[in-house]
């Protein structure tokens, strides 16, 4: 919203590598946080790697560009006329925020919503970094993948369609919350 709003310098390059981000290959994001938080990486204490927070970590960061570039886009088109109005009336900063993500809201809602598809079907960086450990690390996208390799594909297909219905109900969701004003 930051940068849908702000003039700064150096916005141009903060929103050129949000635009490249929004199209980062998930391996790369994977093989990039994997590189962190190995032993020998600069987060290796930590001891992340092969843990539900390092995936955690990785789809964040698959994320989050596709989030803040489609959010900054739908701010950025709402009307200049609106945004004087709302501070002529006498808004706090952060009711001007929160009326500017109202008046916002199909777009965010849009936002989260694709920045949700990044994520669930995602396997290489969840893989990479979570290495898809039966109990601990293993995701329906990973499980989906070993199935198949493994030739169950009776399996594979029941888990595809769960990973279908739980994308189907949050979409269901996000449609809901979209459009419950506007009919």
């Amino acid at each position: 919203m930051f940068l849908g709003l702000r003039r700064f310098p150096g916005r141009n390059l903060l929103i050129t590598l949000v635009n490249t981000g929004m199209g980062l290959p998930p391996v790369v994001v994977g093989l990039f946080v994997f590189l962190l938080l190995a032993r020998s990486g600069p987060l290796g204490n930590l001891n992340l790697l092969y843990t539900p927070s390092a995936m955690v970590i990785a789809q964040v960061i698959i994320a989050l560009p596709i989030v803040a570039g489609v959010t900054m886009a739908g701010i950025q088109n709402l009307e200049e006329k609106l945004k004087y109005q709302i501070l002529a009336l006498g808004a706090s900063r952060f009711q001007y925020l929160f009326k500017l993500l109202q008046e916002g809201r199909l777009i965010v809602l849009s936002a989260l919503a694709a920045g949700f598809g990044s994520i669930i079907s995602e396997v290489g960086a969840v893989m990479m970094v979570g290495g898809n450990i039966k109990g601990q690390t293993r995701v329906l996208t990973t499980a989906i993948v070993l199935e198949t390799r493994q030739g169950d594909y009776s399996l594979a297909i029941a888990l595809g369609i769960i990973l279908l219905l739980i994308a189907l109900f949050l979409n269901i969701l996000f449609t809901y919350l979209q459009q419950r004003r506007l009919s």
